[in-house]
């Protein structure tokens, strides 16, 4: 049927949020009972330290793609993972599947012929299958070894066909299969950038120190307190001419230490001008930068950094050794650069 010419948008409004509601009391409504617990206690002793099993995950139709993407997940979060369509599993690809592996297969309804067929053969060649269907007394229910029920869901498809609700439920709970999973597994940020290294997703995993343009000694003056704010400036203008880089739009405070004392922007340069005149450039730089700025260490990520700038609403933060010395600076120019935060 062609779409309607002048759509409803009232109707439409109604049934979208129909649509979420719906999803979301279904996942709201999933109960998390012992067979979770064994769930995640069977794929640990499978993937394990000292282990060498992978989750094989399969389903077919709509809760094949699902599967997929629970795949990806275990995966990117340290579980050994790979998808198996079930056809091509009768048709030579179980030999994909090993002994020491766990099987997760997906179906809502339980009673797919390819699927129960599939993990029929699984269980009789002694492996482990863990299912994740709407309920426990289905077809596939009674055969794996463990059952993740979603329980009984209408489907949010105005026709009560499409399977919409029943997939988004199954998702949530392999994802949190897939996450409890992390977690016992100690799986941390490190191991989490080591798998992520590229896209958007990597360089916000990247540490501030590799991202940051302005280098403390190179484009970032580094200022004794005390200075005239035009002492400060004639310096930060040597460091420019001497290394042809371009400089911040700020310099660095330090203390006769060494240590960090405070940050002098181009802005604060702009009000102390607005308040004293010319006046200001004679004056301690002490008088008018921020003192003991916030400041990232040298572990820190650059996603932190686009936290924070979110919130402060700073255009840049001096980043500092394990001893308070600076190192350098990273501005919002950065993070626009690594397209990680909009202009």
């Amino acid at each position: 049927m062609p779409p309607d010419s002048a759509p409803d948008l009232a109707a439409q409004q109604t049934l979208a949020e129909q649509v979420l509601q719906a999803e979301a009391k279904a996942v709201g409504e999933i109960k998390i009972r012992p067979a979770f617990h064994k769930a995640v206690e069977l794929v640990l002793s499978m993937t394990g330290e000292g282990r060498n099993g992978s989750v094989v995950v399969s389903g077919l139709g709509k809760s094949g793609l699902i599967g997929a993407k629970l795949s990806a997940t275990l995966a990117s979060t340290g579980t050994p993972s790979h998808f198996l369509h079930p056809t091509e599993a009768m048709h030579g690809d179980l030999g994909r599947v090993r002994h020491q592996d766990v099987v997760l297969i997906l179906s809502y309804g339980g009673s797919n012929e390819e699927i129960v067929g599939l993990a029929s053969i699984l269980r009789q060649d002694g492996v482990s299958v863990i299912g994740i269907v709407g309920c426990d007394q289905s077809e596939l229910g009674k055969l794996v070894t463990v059952a993740l029920t979603v329980g009984v869901v209408e489907e949010a498809c105005p026709l009560n066909l499409a399977p919409t609700t029943s997939a988004t439920a199954m998702l949530a709970l392999g994802d949190a299969l897939a996450l409890c999973v992390m977690r016992r597994r100690k799986f941390g940020m490190e191991d989490f950038r080591k798998r992520h290294p590229g896209g958007a997703l990597g360089r916000q995993l990247m540490p501030v120190v590799q991202a940051m343009r302005f280098r403390a000694g190179q484009n970032v003056p580094l200022i004794r307190a005390g200075v005239s704010i035009e002492a400060a400036y004639a310096e930060a203008e040597r460091y420019e001419g001497t290394t042809g880089l371009r400089r911040a739009g700020a310099v660095l405070v330090v203390d006769a230490k060494g240590h960090l004392a405070g940050i002098f922007t181009d802005g604060d340069l702009r009000r102390s001008l607005a308040k004293y005149g010319s006046d200001a450039y004679h004056r301690p730089i002490d008088q008018f930068m921020t003192v003991n700025p916030m400041t990232l260490g040298v572990d820190t990520l650059v996603l932190d950094a686009v936290r924070l700038v979110r919130k402060y609403r700073y255009d840049e933060f001096p980043v500092v050794d394990g001893d308070g010395r600076p190192l350098g600076l990273i501005d919002v120019q950065d993070l626009m650069a690594l397209k990680v935060i909009e202009g």
